[in-house]
């Protein structure tokens, strides 16, 4: 599947951005206005299920092999969160970015229920900006707007993915390329344990601290600090 793209920006240097599950491209707002500042071209997809992306079958491979189909290999950055960094470390060996980034990525999410799922469902059909302000007090309003977008262009049949992707661990064995693993404080996605193994395989991992899952809305100097020396 060829993914929706979205390219801002003409500098020399080229990022990757990919969102996670409910979003799409508008999540990295912040992080693009600064990456067009430092002289990147900003790349963002819409994940399958998202956005201007096709829906189609969904499957945790088939979301690595859509980066690997859509993207270009070479890239000097390459940021995804979420379940958008479990399938960046799917890709990762074909894309070969100079530098990776996973924020908070689903490599040990184990939270789909069916009721949790069901709570997720309804979370996204009946979202107003009181109630997604309600949940995320931390957030600019900016934030607030782009989650409501991407509430409103998601595909819920996009939830058999997440369920799949919590039936089992899915740590990546290596580093493939210099990587950073940046934590909320504390994460659901990959657990102390899973901090440890991750360092020991050649990540580096830093936590933000009191930043909830969606670090880069959430506390988005702290986001930024986290990233020194990797952007």
């Amino acid at each position: 599947m060829r993914l929706a793209t979205h390219v801002t920006g003409d500098g020399d240097r080229t990022a990757l951005l990919v969102h996670g599950a409910m979003s799409d491209h508008g999540t990295w707002h912040a992080l693009e206005a600064d990456l067009l500042d430092r002289g990147y071209r900003v790349i963002g997809v819409d994940l399958r299920g998202h956005g201007r992306s096709p829906r189609g079958a969904y499957s945790v491979a088939a979301l690595g092999q859509d980066l690997v189909d859509t993207l270009p290999t070479g890239a000097d950055l390459a940021v995804g969160h979420s379940m958008g960094g479990l399938a960046l470390s799917l890709a990762v060996g074909h894309l070969r970015p100079a530098r990776a980034v996973y924020s908070d990525p689903a490599f040990q999410f184990s939270g789909a229920s069916a009721a949790a799922l069901g709570a997720m469902r309804r979370m996204v059909s009946e979202a107003t900006a009181e109630s997604v302000r309600a949940m995320n007090p931390r957030w600019s309003d900016a934030d607030v707007e782009a989650e409501l977008v991407g509430f409103a262009a998601f595909d819920p049949d996009f939830f058999d993915v997440v369920t799949e992707a919590s039936a089992e661990d899915r740590m990546p064995k290596e580093a493939v390329v210099p990587s950073l693993v940046q934590l909320a404080d504390p994460s659901f996605t990959v657990g102390e344990d899973g901090a440890r193994l991750l360092a020991g395989r050649g990540f580096t991992v830093r936590t933000v601290e009191g930043a909830g899952h969606c670090i880069h809305r959430d506390d988005y100097p702290a986001f930024l600090a986290s990233l020194d020396g990797w952007l």
